[in-house]
């Protein structure tokens, strides 16, 4: 598991094969939650694989690395891909969503 620490915002992608690829998962509000395939995209999986200091990503919806537990933090998530952090990108308000954890974004960074 990787964590990228950005003020109180933690980023780790879960259950992958390696450090570089997972379920995208945020800590909010002193727990660990996951972010939702709607609007997750190229642009969205370069902005978390920056964060964790990774060139390039590849994007995968329908919770190809299993689906995540807890709160779903993120939903309708809108980067340009020149975001420094996903916290720069538009969003609905923090756990604000219409999915479950069967929608839950990866990436392979």
């Amino acid at each position: 598991m990787f964590y990228c620490f950005v003020g109180n915002l933690t980023v780790r992608l879960v259950a992958g094969k390696t450090s570089a690829e997972g379920r995208v998962e945020v800590f909010f509000n002193g727990k660990w939650g996951t972010v939702c395939d709607d609007g997750w995209n190229e642009d969205s999986a370069l902005v978390v694989c920056r964060m964790l200091g990774y060139n390039g990503a590849i994007y995968y919806g329908k919770a190809r690395y299993g689906p995540g537990t807890g709160p779903i933090w993120i939903d309708d998530l809108k980067c340009s891909g020149k975001e420094h952090f996903i916290t720069d990108c538009k969003f609905n308000d923090w756990g604000k969503h219409d999915c479950s954890h069967a929608e839950d974004a990866g990436v392979l960074c």
